[in-house]
């Protein structure tokens, strides 16, 4: 039986690598829906085959390939080439990578949804391509996909687990150094549990209640 010192140490511990997780978590998003949506852009609306046959190219490469060889590939790949990246680092830009593939399909369905009138119609009326994209269309779109932007906000903080197996000092990272040094192996990974429930259940929460004040105002 793990005594209370014990307990306060393994919590305070995980803690620490939850709130890393949180950041690896955040930049990764920046990273990935700034990506994503430039790529969905440039998919739906780009005039040139050769651009479209690029993005394709490239969600089809980073979508059928584990996001932990792109993380090996940044961490210890450019390494050996000397360049250096902090664990963290490359855990947000491997992540980010990954998930601007996702989110480009995520973000060009829901620009396809929006009936073609629209953009005609502000065309019509004197906006400009990108007024239009910023203005009538773009608004739209992140209404539409704010469900499925939830789902992988939460599966992107769970996969920052992945980034332990380069050093980044998260959760699971922690986790494995603490039963090495304290044996408590079920108590530490049901705490790892709750912590990941802990951050990921407000999101989930935040999103729907966002959705459904959107709804409530169209």
């Amino acid at each position: 039986m793990a005594s209370l010192e014990t307990f306060a140490r393994i919590l305070a511990t995980l803690a620490q690598g939850a709130w890393v997780a949180l950041q690896v978590a955040a930049g990764a998003f920046v990273l990935a829906a700034t990506l994503g949506l430039v790529l969905a852009v440039c998919a739906t609306f780009g005039r040139s085959r050769w651009l479209r046959w690029a993005i394709a190219a490239y969600v089809e490469w980073m979508r059928n390939v584990p996001a932990l060889a792109h993380l090996f590939l940044l961490y210890f790949g450019l390494a050996s080439l000397g360049l250096r990246l902090s664990p963290l680092f490359a855990a947000v830009v491997g992540l980010g990578l990954v998930g601007a593939t996702v989110l480009c399909d995520l973000f060009a369905a829901a620009l396809k949804s929006l009936h073609v009138g629209q953009r005609e119609a502000a065309l019509s009326v004197g906006l400009t391509p990108l007024r239009t994209l910023r203005h009538v269309l773009l608004p739209q779109a992140l209404r539409v996909s704010l469900p499925s932007l939830g789902n992988y906000v939460s599966q992107l903080v769970k996969d920052t687990s992945i980034a332990s197996a380069i050093a980044a000092p998260e959760v699971m990272f922690f986790a494995r150094n603490l039963v090495t040094s304290t044996f408590e192996t079920t108590l530490i990974y049901l705490v790892a549990m709750l912590l990941y429930a802990a951050m990921i259940l407000p999101i989930g929460w935040a999103f729907a209640r966002t959705e459904r004040r959107l709804e409530a105002h169209r």
